[in-house]
């Protein structure tokens, strides 16, 4: 009996043994039995390649890459792809692989035969290894471990593809531009973005993905299904790791953070989208206006405000959204959700943005200065509203006259102005409103219930705002002032229409004479213009639409006879 010794551990023990021939002729021949797996080998070349799979041993070495392998046969397998050389061809479909294993493997897609059942739920293989594999499942066997993290894995590949985690090695790039990653089905989903492919379709409302974990993930929006909830504040998902994401709110935990500039993020989707404002690469390109994006997200929103797509709806009130995040935003006036809370006066926020621009009411801070003219800011979007009065740059038009715009606010009153279609009528007076919430409003005129009543003077209100807003005459409080002249004003509407004399917008037009104004006030005061003028003076023959204005005038003629007012 021999036996092979390798580090002080018998890894095999070689056995006599007789097999019959047919023919009766009796042959001795060895057999090589692994102590550890109880594989058989019967050369002692195999086995003692096998035996490099149990003491991890990698005595060849890539010349290119440093990586090491237990077999000569793996790394020639593997230098193939450094040369990208595929010598064997599919004869069905013409598709290249650098190992015939590969092709054969690949044939068994055309054949579409799978003679490999599992005991346990039926599915069926192809080969009979991946049957093997996929027993595993039901066995909850993990045999293969990370050395680093000892995470466990049912197949040696995957535990292959989880160490680039450790290793950072990412060996497939993009040949479009260039971006690298350590799974070749991560590149094939990636390439998708540049040929615009979307192979994988919902049977339900026909909306096409380029990745089928997209779709998946899409499927569960038609069946409303939300399993995981939120034991803090019982929100509701559809999968447990957008739950766990949502921990995070409550929690702060921001466990991803940026190499560059250190901060941090709850997601790893919202530290990727942050890099690039470090690289400034913006790879996508609209293709009606050419403006560029660093992520196709962004692209796809962009593109909705040439096709006026709008496919997020409200299912209380009907008002629909080209963005997602806004239908959200919006869905939190009808829950009166406010998730975020100020930590120094406790104040809740329905939006992260707004509890950031509050929380600046404690700090003072203006971090956000202008190059041009040294006026601080605090908040960005504030500083870059204000940019454009040095620049003169007026980038929201009007898809009705092509008017332009410096604030996309000022585009949106503009555009009211070209909407005639009123669909909300009040069954009282039979007054039309273009939304749903001014005759919500309307209609406290005819119930004339007014539940809030000012503490000074007595005066009714049927809205708390109107109260607050009234409130200021008191108190001489004048919260909103211009940051071009330092005017202040108790109302921010007051506040809008001065910034339009700074700008010399004119979002509001005439539909009789076309004639623009800055504010709606002077727009209605204009209106009085083409009206019957049923006031005339008695002295000099003018007319006018209003008896006050007939009343000023008449001061013309003061220290004159008594006025009488005629009406024609």
């Amino acid at each position: 009996m021999e036996t092979y010794d390798k580090t002080n551990e018998t890894l095999v023990e070689t056995v006599n043994t007789y097999k019959i021939i047919e023919n009766g002729i009796q042959t001795n021949e060895k057999s090589f039995t692994c102590d550890i797996c109880g594989e058989e080998f019967c050369q002692e070349l195999l086995f003692t390649k096998h035996c490099h799979t149990h003491t991890k041993e990698k005595p060849y070495s890539c010349d290119v890459c440093g990586k090491g392998f237990s077999r000569k046969d793996h790394i020639n397998m593997h230098y193939k792809t450094h040369t990208n050389e595929k010598l064997f061809s599919c004869d069905v479909c013409g598709k290249l692989f650098s190992q015939r294993g590969n092709l054969n493997r690949h044939y068994q897609t055309h054949s579409n035969e799978k003679l490999f059942s599992c005991d346990v739920c039926c599915k069926s293989y192809s080969r009979k290894d991946e049957l093997k594999v996929h027993y595993r499942i039901h066995a909850d066997e993990k045999p293969y471990s990370c050395e680093i993290c000892h995470k466990q894995f049912s197949q040696k590949s995957n535990l292959n593809v989880h160490f680039r985690i450790h290793t950072n090695e990412k060996p497939y790039s993009c040949t479009v531009c260039h971006k690298a990653f350590s799974q070749k089905s991560h590149l094939s989903v990636h390439f998708r973005i540049h040929t615009n492919e979307k192979p994988y379709s919902c049977d339900i409302c026909h909306k096409y993905f380029s990745d089928k974990s997209h779709l998946n993930v899409h499927y569960k929006t038609h069946t409303n299904k939300k399993p995981f909830s939120c034991d803090v504040c019982d929100k509701k998902y559809s999968r447990k790791d957008e739950l766990k994401v949502h921990y995070r709110i409550h929690t702060k935990e921001k466990p991803y953070s940026c190499d560059v500039c250190q901060k941090q993020f709850a997601r790893k989707s919202l530290l990727d989208v942050h890099y690039v404002i470090h690289t400034n690469e913006k790879p996508y390109s609209c293709d009606v206006c050419h403006k560029k994006f660093s992520q196709r997200s962004n692209l796809n929103v962009h593109f909705r405000t040439h096709t006026k797509e709008k496919p997020f709806s409200c299912e209380i009130c009907g008002k629909k959204y080209s963005h997602k995040v806004d239908l959200k935003k919006h869905n939190r006036n009808h829950t009166k959700e406010k998730p975020y809370s100020c930590d120094v006066c406790h104040k809740k926020f329905s939006l992260p943005c707004r509890l950031n621009m509050h929380l600046q009411t404690h700090t003072k801070e203006k971090p956000y200065s202008c190059d041009v003219c040294g006026k601080a800011y605090s908040l960005k979007g504030n500083l870059k509203t204000h940019y454009r009065i040095h620049t003169d740059e007026k980038s929201f038009s009007c898809d009705v006259c092509h008017k332009y715009f410096s604030q996309k606010s000022h585009l949106i009153t503009h555009t009211r102005s070209h909407l005639l279609e009123k669909p909300y009528s009040c069954d009282i007076c039979h007054k039309d409103f273009s939304l749903k919430g001014n005759l919500n409003m309307h209609y406290r005129n005819h119930t004339n219930k007014k539940h809030y009543s000012c503490a000074v003077c007595g005066k009714e209100f049927s809205l708390r705002g109107n109260l607050k807003t009234h409130y200021r005459i008191h108190t001489d409080e004048k919260p909103f002032s211009c940051d071009i002249c330092n005017k202040e004003f108790s109302q921010k509407i007051n506040l809008n229409e001065h910034l339009r004399t700074h700008a010399s917008e004119k979002p509001l037009s005439c539909d009789i004479c076309h004639k623009d104004f800055s504010s709606k006030r002077y727009l209605q005061r204009h209106y009085r213009t083409h009206k019957k003028k049923k006031y005339f003076c008695d002295v000099c023959g003018k007319k006018y639409s209003h008896e006050f204005e007939l009343k000023f005038h008449y001061r013309i003629h003061a220290n004159s006879y008594s006025k009488s007012f005629v009406c024609v």
